[in-house]
């Protein structure tokens, strides 16, 4: 299987795993982490599986808790990737090196990196398994391991990526095909995907759209442009506030969306993308494209599939309210593996981080969790290179706004924070564990208008 089609994000932000290489031990300005493809020790009091923001984050606080040398994360990846970007970086605003550093420069100091990749969970043994018959025995676990790619689930794909006019900002390889597919884009339909399942960041599919329109507008090829939304839901966004909001951008820009249509074919050669009418299951439609971005179907990591610890669908499977397990009350999780009903974003991580932190101080002390998650996330839905529609929102698809303005208006200043304050917020206050989302913001902003 091609290395892009396995690739798993914790968060939107999970670092690109393909770029394992075995290493030996090196010091960093952060500390001194284990980089051999072995634990450094085979018991830790918190064990950390996942080196993405939620993993990062969360060995941050645990180590400030419980002491230098008492926490590991397992993760394979030597650099460390700031998804988020990735719209930009494929809308040709950012550099993809701007999003990634070395995992070693995100790890805590005094917390152990183990270079590996997990292969099984034994909970009943409080234990993990990792490549190589490594066992790595925990007090408290920490599950943070992503969500996994699946481009192969499309036929034609990955290997349609090395013919032109196709680009998907979802992967490390293939978001500057992006920008060059927008860049070289001539005439014809310009097509944009969002497949049957559950997927990170759900309005990414849509923030490369609004670029690329406004992109063919300022070089004047929007008038050979037939934009199309090709999406599988039933509806433009969750949260009606925010959905009235985007059709009215679509509406304006004249942008044709399509219903219930799921990508299940590319033919690169030809420039061909087959899609299947999920209102007629078994009919297909086939499009000639001039560009097309695609969304990849996405699942849980496939260590957890069948795992004593997943639900049915293989998610990892906690309480929505304290991130605890609902079998296992030593384990806990964060972010994009878990079976949280809430958008899987980078916002969501940041408040799921400070409800956990509280979780994990009580259970310690033996007593009751009583922080309570809202399913608070968020999604900066760009719709051009200076404006953003700020959605946040909860569990129950109702805005859960930070700012006393009406957020479903397209702001400038929204873009900037999604450009430049987000950026400096997650390397230098989420990933340090001192970042939990913007709740005790909200509470100051909205206190100060009564």
């Amino acid at each position: 299987m091609s290395a892009i089609g396995v690739v798993s994000s914790c968060s939107c932000l999970r670092p690109g795993a393909w770029l394992l290489k075995p290493g030996v031990q090196k010091m960093s300005s952060f500390g001194l982490h284990t980089a051999a493809r072995c634990a450094a020790k085979d018991y830790y009091e918190v064990l950390v599986l996942g080196g993405g923001a939620g993993g990062i984050a969360m060995s941050a606080r645990m180590n400030r808790k419980v002491g230098a040398g008492n926490v590991a994360v397992v993760e394979p990846s030597k650099t460390h990737y700031y998804q988020p970007l990735w719209t930009l970086v494929g809308g040709g605003a950012k550099q993809l090196a701007a999003s990634a550093r070395p995992t070693g420069s995100v790890m805590p100091g005094g917390v152990e990196w183990i270079k590996s990749r997990v292969t099984a969970l034994e909970p009943d043994k409080n234990c993990v398994w990792l490549e190589n018959d490594i066992k790595v025995s925990y007090k408290y676990l920490i599950v943070a391991l992503g969500i996994s790619l699946h481009y192969e689930k499309i036929k034609g794909l990955p290997e349609g990526f090395h013919h032109p006019k196709i680009g998907s900002n979802y992967s490390v390889h293939t978001v500057e095909k992006t920008w060059k597919a927008i860049q070289e884009f001539k005439e014809g339909n310009a097509i944009f995907t969002f497949p049957n399942t559950p997927v990170k960041c759900a309005g990414a599919p849509q923030k490369i759209m609004y670029l690329s329109d406004a992109y063919w507008r300022k070089t004047g090829k929007r008038s050979k442009a037939n934009i199309m939304f090709n999406t599988s839901l039933g509806v433009i966004f969750g949260v009606k506030k925010y959905a009235d909001a985007l059709l009215e951008v679509i509406k304006e820009r004249d942008i044709a969306v399509n219903y219930k249509r799921n990508l299940v074919e590319v033919r690169a050669d030809k420039q061909e993308a087959v899609f299947e009418n999920l209102d007629k299951p078994g009919e297909t439609e086939v499009h000639q494209y001039g560009m097309l971005h695609v969304t990849p179907p996405m699942g849980p990591p496939a260590v957890l599939i069948n795992s004593p610890v997943s639900d049915e669908a293989g998610w990892l499977d906690i309480d929505k309210e304290t991130l605890q397990h609902k079998k296992y009350p030593n384990v806990f999780g964060i972010g994009d593996c878990t079976n949280l009903p809430t958008s899987k974003t980078a916002a969501a991580v940041a408040a799921q981080s400070g409800v956990l932190d509280k979780t994990i101080s009580l259970v310690m002390k033996n007593q009751l969790p009583a922080k309570k998650y809202d399913g608070y996330t968020s999604c900066p839905l760009v719709t051009s290179y200076n404006k953003v529609i700020l959605a946040e929102f909860d569990y129950n698809a109702q805005p859960l706004e930070t700012f006393p303005i009406d957020q479903s208006k397209e702001r400038a200043t929204m873009y900037h924070m999604k450009a430049d304050m987000m950026p400096f917020l997650y390397w230098n206050a989420l990933l340090k564990g001192y970042w939990g989302g913007p709740a005790p913001f909200r509470k100051l902003m909205h206190l100060g208008l009564k």
